[in-house]
C-alpha cells in the first residue's frame, strides 16, 4: 500500500515539474496536482489501454508515436475535471505528457514493489563478470 502512495507522490512531483517546465500546463498547488496525478492513475489503469487497443492500427503504423496523442487526450481529460489543473492546448497536452511519463519513469526506477528506495549490489565473481 505504501508503494502505490509513493508511486502517487511521483506522479505528483511530475505533473509540477511539467507545470514548471511548459506554459501550457498550470497548477494551482500542491493538491490540484496530488488530485490531478490520481485521476490520471485511474484513467492510465483503466481507459488507456482500451484506447491504446481501439487505435492499434494507426498505432502500428505511427510505430508507436500515436500513444504519445493518447496520453495528451487523457491529460486533456483530467483537466477538465479538476478545477486547479488547466492543459491550455493539445501540443502543450502532448509534450507535457511526454514529460510527465520521463519523469515519473525516472523516479519511479529507484523506487521498488514495497515503496522504498531499491539498489542493486553487484558482486564480481571469477572471470571479471558481474554477477
Amino acid at each position: 500500500m505504501i508503494g502505490l502512495f509513493v508511486r502517487w507522490l511521483i506522479l505528483t512531483a511530475a505533473i509540477i515539474s511539467a507545470s514548471y517546465l511548459l506554459d501550457g500546463i498550470q497548477v494551482s498547488g500542491f493538491f490540484a496536482a496530488f488530485w490531478a496525478a490520481a485521476i490520471l492513475g485511474i484513467l492510465n489503469a483503466f481507459f488507456r489501454p482500451l484506447l491504446i487497443l481501439l487505435t492499434l492500427p494507426i498505432n502500428i503504423l505511427t510505430l508507436g508515436l500515436f500513444t504519445l496523442v493518447i496520453n495528451g487526450l487523457l491529460l486533456m481529460m483530467v483537466s477538465g475535471v479538476i478545477s486547479g489543473f488547466n492543459v491550455l492546448g493539445f501540443w502543450s497536452a502532448v509534450f507535457g505528457s511526454l514529460i510527465i511519463s520521463a519523469v515519473s519513469w525516472l523516479l519511479s526506477s529507484f523506487i521498488n514493489e514495497r515503496g522504498r528506495v531499491g539498489y542493486i549490489d553487484l558482486k564480481r565473481r571469477g572471470g571479471g563478470r558481474w554477477e
